[in-house]
């Protein structure tokens, strides 16, 4: 703690009892004798006041309950970058029985000196740093100019976050000494920002990742700051009510990912506003409240001009309850990733599989899904099912197996975008398909089938009940286990008494046997 205040000490981030706070005030608070400091505390439940006292206002907070009256010495200022880089890597000798005496020559005169191998070796130390952390080491600045760029040159990745730093121009006077740096993560430091382009310093040339999350930074501040990262590729901007007022222009050019998630007064309009960023290949919006999107210059089937290199898009924790929202992604040029948790449209239905696969129907260049791989066979699936789901809707809009007379209204053509390339892909949907389902009666859905095995004499001929429902695929499932043989080496068809000579290839694994016409009393046929 301290005795004596610094000469500077409004606007100090301070730490008392492992909470900190902003100085707002250094003085008298009569009637009681002695020096005060007001603080506003990060979180307004730690305080009692908005910054008056008995009906004099010594200063202002953001929140009625967020200021205190602290008495100095209670209060830590904090300590330079050295300093703490010092406490935390550099190792203290083993004791020795002696000290070792050495003697060097300063200015032509021979100097003795003790422990001149330990000052050595901390510098050796120093010196060989390339990642560091310094989470909540009370770091409040650089310290002595240069004293950095002497001792540890080679720092590459910082973690600054949580610390006592208060403005942007301590943050520059730290990474202007560090000519490798290429991580800042500076989280949690309540800083204040530039309101103009600072001169330029070269102080972030080399930075390519940068994490500001909970800093207070606005988007304006952004903007003015972002010269100075000129090969800047990673910015993460979480939890900054950051609302986005501008397009960039000649900034943020170099970004490949930006993290603006937690930011709840980021709309779809705002969006818009950094659409044309060139090489944005990841955006994550996660908990943003967004509910809705819609491109405008992309019309049914066509393709968006906006974000044109974005590949990976992250929507968890918002208010998505259309599918429409979904329609609209198919129209990003790039997207190959999406993740979507804990949304109204993928929470709300008891049947998470069958959203996964409605997502993947409806957005068709998707490799990734909620971090799980979609691959081909899986998209086949879905596509199948999302084009036999919505059959009837479609033929009741105008569709027809007809290429001549296919003709779905607008409407329909809206909300299924990708159905008629389904139709194209797959061919159109047979009658046999879209039948009704019938309510549920056991006895009358299940076929007594035979099953024959004509390559393997020695297999009995036996006897099962499947369901008329039970696609071929299922049914390839059940005698795989049954037979211990491989599902993909397995061949099916069926011989009808109605028929006599005539086999059937069940040939489509999606389809059912209700499908291929099975009846009961038929026979299986199983080749392998």
């Amino acid at each position: 703690m301290n005795s004596t205040l610094p000469s500077d000490v409004i606007g100090r981030r301070v730490e008392v009892n492992g909470e900190h706070a902003t100085v707002r005030f250094s003085g008298i608070v009569p009637p009681v004798a002695g020096p005060w400091l007001g603080v506003e505390w990060d979180n307004p439940e730690r305080g009692k006041h908005d910054g008056s006292h008995e009906g004099t206002v010594y200063f202002k907070c953001r929140h009625p309950t967020a200021g205190s009256f602290i008495r100095p010495n209670k209060v830590n200022f904090g300590v330079d970058f050295l300093t703490a880089i010092k406490n935390r890597y550099v190792l203290e000798d083993e004791p020795k029985e002696e000290e070792t005496e050495q003697i060097v020559i300063i200015g032509n005169k021979p100097v003795e000196t003790i422990g001149f191998d330990s000052v050595i070796k901390q510098q050796s130390q120093l010196s060989k740093l390339q990642d560091v952390s310094l989470r909540n080491c009370a770091v409040n600045g650089a310290g002595d100019q240069g004293g950095i760029a002497k001792a540890c040159p080679n720092i590459r990745s910082i973690d600054l976050s949580k610390n006592l730093l208060s403005s942007w121009e301590e943050v520059i006077d730290i990474a202007s000494q560090l000519k490798h740096l290429e991580v800042l993560n500076l989280s949690e430091n309540r800083l204040t920002f530039p309101s103009s382009s600072p001169s330029p310093t070269g102080a972030f040339s080399t930075l390519k990742v940068l994490v500001l999350n909970r800093t207070g930074i606005t988007w304006a501040e952004v903007l003015c700051c972002a010269s100075g990262w000129p090969v800047l590729e990673k910015l993460y901007l979480e939890s900054n009510n950051i609302v986005i007022s501008e397009r960039p222009t000649d900034v943020l050019q170099t970004v490949k990912l930006l993290d603006l998630s937690s930011n709840q007064s980021i709309d779809e309009n705002q969006l818009f506003l950094i659409a044309y960023l060139p090489r944005l290949e990841q955006l994550i919006l996660s908990d943003i409240g967004i509910s809705s999107i819609h491109f405008p210059d992309a019309g049914i089937g066509c393709k968006t001009s906006m974000f044109p290199s974005l590949q990976y898009l992250v929507l968890n924790d918002n208010q998505i309850a259309q599918w429409s929202f979904m329609n609209e992604l198919d129209k990003l040029q790039s997207l190959h990733a999406l993740s979507c948790t804990r949304n109204p449209l993928t929470e709300g239905s008891k049947d998470a599989q069958t959203t996964r696969q409605f997502i993947i129907a409806r957005i068709g260049q998707l490799r990734t899904l909620n971090k799980c791989a979609v691959e081909p066979e899986e998209r086949r699936g879905a596509e199948l099912d999302y084009r036999k789901a919505f059959g009837n809707e479609w033929k009741k809009a105008g569709g027809h197996q007809d290429p001549e007379k296919n003709r779905p209204n607008e409407e329909f053509l809206a909300a299924h975008p990708r159905y008629q390339a389904l139709c194209l892909k797959y061919g159109a949907p047979e009658d046999g398909e879209l039948k009704t389902q019938q309510p549920f009666l056991l006895k009358n859905q299940l076929l007594t089938l035979k099953i024959k095995y004509p390559n393997q004499l020695d297999q009995k001929v036996i006897e099962k009940q499947l369901p008329e429902s039970m696609t071929v695929q299922k049914v390839k499932g059940l005698l795989s286990r049954l037979l211990k043989v491989p599902v993909s080496e397995l061949l099916l068809s069926y011989e009808s008494p109605k028929m006599p000579g005539k086999e059937i290839e069940l040939e489509n694994d999606l389809q059912s046997l209700q499908f291929y016409s099975v009846e009961n009393g038929d026979c299986l046929l199983v080749r392998w």
